[in-house]
């Protein structure tokens, strides 16, 4: 490992806790936007079933290794499973799945958690170029 490669620990851990934020965020913004006064708790069931599928996705890439922080196709794929087993998972648990909801979610999904990603790649490429 030479100074400039990420530890093998941050190769899986920052992008799951990135993509951790995107859920919690959407899962805020729909509290929020919903439910003003309802309990924190609210987030947590609105949270959940996508957290489950993101990191079981992250697993999946990290047991191949993969890097999940790379937007093609590792962060497509990690966004796909996120929203269509975490939509399974909230129709399962007994959560509605109104037609406003799939496409803001998947639309707020996809812009935040390609966004980091795209992010990323082009800090990286911008400080390759400068070397």
């Amino acid at each position: 490992m030479t100074a400039t490669e990420p530890r093998p620990t941050a190769r899986w851990l920052w992008p799951v806790l990135a993509d951790l934020l995107c859920v919690l965020a959407l899962a805020l913004g729909g509290k929020n936007s919903h439910d003003e006064a309802g309990s924190l708790w609210l987030v947590l069931v609105i949270a959940w079933p996508y957290a489950f599928a993101a990191v079981l996705a992250h697993l999946w890439l990290t047991l191949r290794g993969r890097q999940a922080s790379r937007v093609w196709p590792d962060g497509a794929i990690v966004l796909v499973v996120t929203y269509v087993l975490g939509m399974a998972l909230r129709a399962v648990s007994g959560r509605g799945l109104d037609p406003a909801f799939l496409v803001v979610a998947g639309i707020f999904l996809t812009l935040t958690m390609l966004g980091w990603r795209g992010g990323l790649w082009l800090v990286r490429r911008r400080v390759a170029r400068h070397r």
